[in-house]
Order: structure tokens, then C-alpha cells, then sequence
């Protein structure tokens, strides 16, 4: 047994004749008799007291202890009674990565899992109460989708509590733990007559935001942190190095989504909109912080402006400039007097992005160059998301069974008898 067990309750001490023997102590008949007593891996001693006649207890407690630590399982309990609100947010404040990530993450959190789980310590979870609290979620937030994404980061946070010694096991990925399925979105690219119509119904201003999307395969961020430097107009490329990008209320130059700088085809339609555009409303000098808010100063000379001369505000655009042109094309229905437009989650300019991959398909692009075109990381996600954008290749595959299959029950026919 690891350790040993102290009764406060009595103390040793030698006679006259130097033999020891058990004496009551002051505190005997208060308080609890016995601690129980153990060097932890880290060097430290660590304690836990019991009542009187729960000698046996303790004795149990200690040789559980020494079990843990034989097998690898040993959780230090002073650590262990951290709760969950206080890891999380130490977990949050160490997670690499983009910026945006780290505050998407807090924000779920904070939002939507420590009102439930704040206060409850990590070494306590078990699966029961994920399933009360993904229970609770329902009611809070309909979107499965976003249910999913909320309980992927508080598993990530427990995940990160078991390879620090905090907790055995991840309760979120118990058996009799249902999360949230994922959503399974079918895109449904515009039409080429949808593009134009909403290209047509934006302020004058604004129309040639759409050519970089839907002619380029550029992020919103990406067509509103377009610079003149970033454009080859001679050999045909647009080279995406940075991103507009809002970060706790302040606007940032950033890398692109994962910090992948890629190259894409310009068009030649598209190079000419955009040089009408800069002829019709010149790029304008832009200074920003790079990355983050504090970040050093980087100056850009970007082709888009607001009506105030300064950088687009990306929700001040979607708000009223791109919905009203969306409810105009009759995308969204347009809204009553003193109603707001409705959501347009499918409709933002993401969908220009769409327009572009389902017009490369068609054309026979290879899945490999599209997504490198759209700064896909994975070209299996690209063929996920895209796959049933593909006719021409099922059209192939349908000619080439038919032709394997029919060809030799033809000549068969022929063969004389």
C-alpha cells in the first residue's frame, strides 16, 4: 500500500523506560481521525481524511491510489477539482493557430457550454452530464449543425484535460453519448443569370466584387482585401497573400483562411471589370494591423472602398448593400416595412465560390487544380463537397459500362447462325 494512514485521534509517546506507546491526543473525539498519505509523481505529498470506524476506507483509498499509478491512470485530485470554466479558459488562451479560431472557440464556450459545465470540476464529468447538457443545448440552439461545432470544442477542451492528466477519459466520446450529426449540405450552385442579376442589382460601386468571386474562386475576406499588388494582369494570375478581416470589433490584414497563399487563373473578362472598376473608382492607400488588432501597421493599396473612402465594412455590406440586391434578383423575399431581410446563410457571396467550382467541373477541370484554386488544404474535401457537381465524369462512367456491357451482346447478334 502506498503511503500510510495517520489517527489524529492518538499520538506516540516513550515512558520513563523508553518504551512507546499510544497516548490520547488534544484533539481527540473532534474532528476527522484519520489521514490517509501519499507522494504524488510530482514529488509533492498529497492527503485525504476520513472519519472515525473509515479506517478501512482509507486504507482502500491508498491502495486504489497505488493501483492508478501502476496502470498510468493516476489523477492528481487537487488538480482534478479544477473546474471546467477555469481549464477551458486556459485551453482557449494556449490554442495555436488563427486568431478567429481561438475566438470562435471562446465565444462557444462562453455562450453555450460554462453557464452548464462551468462549475462543475473536470475530474468529476462523466457521460451523464454531456448527455443532460447536449440535452439542454437543444433548446438553446436549433441549428444541428451548430450543436455539433459547440460540442466538437468542449470534447477538444477534455480531450486536452486527459493528455494533461486531469481526467481518465473523455466522456464525449462515450458509447451513450449522441452528438450532434453533421450537417450534410448539398450544394446548389447559382446560375449563371442569378450571378449577373445580383452583379447588376449592387450599387455601381460595389458590382465588380463579384467578378473576383465568381470569375476567380475568392473569399469575401479575400475580394475585400484585394490589392493592386496581388493582380498580373499581363500573365493572367491573381495571387491571393492576404485577407480583410474583423477581429474583436477591428478590422485586420491577415493571411488567407489557414495561412495558404495560393495563385488562381484571372480571367481575361475578369481582368478587364477590374481595370474599368479601377478607372471608375480608384484603389485607395489602406493601412491596417497585420493579424491581429495589435499587430504591426501594413499598408495596402485595395481596389474596393466604402462610400467613405475607407475599407469596406464586411457586415455593413451584407446588411445593405448584398441582401437588398439578393431580394431584388429574388433570391430572398424582400422585407415587409420595419422587418429586417431575411437570413441568407446559403446566398452570402460564399456562394460566388460555389458558382466557380461548378463551372470548373463542368468545363472537365481535375478536382486536384480546383482546389488549389480555392485554397482547399485537402483536395478530399473538395471532392466532398463537390463531387455531385460532376455530370461529365458520371457521363463518362455511364458511356463506358454501356460500351463494356452492350458491345458483345451486339456482335453476338450479328454472329450468323
Amino acid at each position: 500500500m502506498a503511503g500510510h494512514i495517520q489517527d489524529r485521534w492518538h499520538k506516540t509517546e516513550t515512558d520513563a523506560n523508553g518504551k512507546p506507546h499510544k497516548v490520547k491526543s488534544e484533539r481527540h473525539g473532534s474532528g476527522l481521525r484519520y489521514r490517509a498519505r501519499y507522494v504524488g509523481p510530482d514529488g509533492s505529498e498529497k492527503s485525504k481524511s476520513f472519519r472515525d470506524g473509515q479506517k478501512r476506507l482509507a486504507e482502500k483509498w491508498l491502495t486504489d491510489i497505488e493501483s492508478d499509478m501502476s496502470r498510468g491512470q493516476y489523477i492528481d485530485p487537487r488538480k482534478a477539482r479544477t473546474t471546467f470554466q477555469q481549464y477551458a479558459e486556459k485551453w482557449v488562451n494556449a490554442h495555436t493557430g488563427e486568431i478567429n479560431s481561438r475566438e470562435a472557440a471562446e465565444r462557444r464556450l462562453r455562450l453555450h457550454a460554462y453557464p452548464h459545465i462551468g462549475t462543475r470540476p473536470i475530474g468529476s464529468f462523466k457521460p451523464e452530464h454531456i448527455r443532460d447538457w447536449i440535452s439542454a443545448l437543444e433548446g438553446t440552439v436549433p441549428a444541428e449543425s451548430s450543436r455539433r461545432v459547440i460540442v466538437g470544442t468542449v470534447s477538444a477542451a477534455l480531450h486536452a484535460a486527459v493528455e494533461d492528466g486531469l481526467l481518465l477519459k473523455n466522456p464525449c466520446r462515450a458509447r451513450t453519448v449522441r452528438l450532434p450529426k453533421p450537417a450534410k449540405p448539398r450544394v446548389v450552385p447559382w446560375t449563371a443569370a442569378r450571378v449577373f442579376d445580383v452583379r447588376s442589382a449592387l450599387p455601381k460601386r460595389f458590382q465588380a466584387t463579384v467578378d473576383p468571386g465568381a470569375g476567380c474562386g475568392l473569399r469575401q475576406g479575400e475580394i475585400f482585401g484585394l490589392s493592386e499588388d496581388e493582380l498580373d494582369y499581363e500573365g493572367g494570375w491573381v495571387h491571393v497573400t492576404h485577407q480583410l478581416k474583423r477581429i474583436r470589433g477591428k478590422y485586420v490584414f491577415a493571411p488567407p483562411k489557414g495561412g495558404k497563399e495560393r495563385s488562381a487563373p484571372l480571367p481575361m473578362t475578369v481582368g478587364r471589370s477590374l481595370r474599368a472598376h479601377s478607372e471608375e473608382f480608384p484603389p485607395i492607400t489602406v493601412t491596417l494591423p497585420w493579424r491581429t488588432p495589435d499587430g504591426p501597421l501594413v499598408t495596402k493599396r485595395l481596389l474596393y472602398s466604402g462610400n467613405e473612402g475607407l475599407h469596406v465594412r464586411v457586415s455593413y455590406f451584407n446588411d445593405f448593400m448584398w441582401k437588398p440586391a439578393l431580394a431584388v434578383a429574388g433570391v430572398i423575399p424582400a422585407p415587409k416595412e420595419g422587418e429586417r431581410y431575411a437570413a441568407a446563410r446559403e446566398d452570402g457571396m460564399h456562394a460566388l465560390r460555389h458558382f466557380y467550382a461548378s463551372v470548373l467541373l463542368d468545363a472537365g477541370e481535375n478536382i486536384r487544380a480546383l482546389s488549389q484554386y480555392l485554397g482547399h488544404s485537402d483536395p478530399g474535401f473538395t471532392l466532398r463537397t463537390y463531387t455531385h457537381l460532376m455530370p461529365s465524369s458520371e457521363g463518362r462512367t455511364r458511356k463506358a459500362v454501356d460500351n463494356a456491357l452492350l458491345l458483345p451482346k451486339i456482335t453476338a447478334q450479328r454472329r450468323p447462325r
